[in-house]
């Protein structure tokens, strides 16, 4: 499994230029996306509707509003 393509506007178009805040978007050579954010399971985890699980090894994180709807052009329909 690989990074095929960022998805998405890069932290620095964003304004990031520390690079403390970094939420990214990848697209994944399987065809499956990975996601840098912030992580918020504990936080987050009773919040989530009855029909929502996590399992163990899933986390809950916070990607900013910015970061995913700069993405929304770039991600595939199918």
């Amino acid at each position: 499994m690989k990074i095929v393509r960022r998805i998405g506007a890069s932290p620095r178009e964003r304004g990031s230029l520390s690079g403390e805040t970094c939420p990214d978007i990848f697209e994944l050579s399987d065809g499956n996306f990975a996601v840098i954010g912030t992580e918020a399971t504990a936080a987050l985890q009773s919040e989530l509707p009855a029909d929502a699980a996590r399992a163990d090894h899933e986390r809950i994180v916070i990607v900013s509003r910015e970061t995913l709807v700069r993405a929304k052009a770039d991600i595939p329909d199918q």
